[in-house]
């Protein structure tokens, strides 16, 4: 018999709480000029107690093809990838109303 989730009281495969967080986030991705100019793609806001950063962060970096890591709740993916990070997210479910795409910070 499969688990019961402890938020919602579905069955863990039919659990609808990872897309009713998905919906809420207040997400924004910007661009992060660090050490000898390099740019980062910074993708910040997603709870990290309702989604998993580690697997969207490991599925960002090998869908975009570029190095990256996560801190304190924040994604850093190396290179310029806005567009595509965005495109990327929506494609996982996050709503592209509540994703921002902020000017670039130094």
């Amino acid at each position: 018999m499969s688990k019961i989730c402890s938020t919602c009281g579905l069955p863990e495969d039919l659990c609808v709480c990872e897309s009713i967080a998905k919906e809420s986030q207040k997400i924004r991705v910007y661009i992060e000029r660090k050490k000898f100019g390099k740019k980062y793609t910074v993708v910040e806001g997603i709870d990290t107690k309702a989604i998993d950063i580690k697997e969207v962060a490991k599925n960002l970096k090998s869908k975009l093809a570029c190095g990256g890591t996560t801190k304190g709740g924040i994604v850093e993916l190396q290179g310029e990838h806005i567009q595509k990070v965005m495109d990327f997210l929506v494609a996982l479910g996050f709503s592209p109303e509540t994703i921002e795409i902020a000017n670039e910070r130094r």
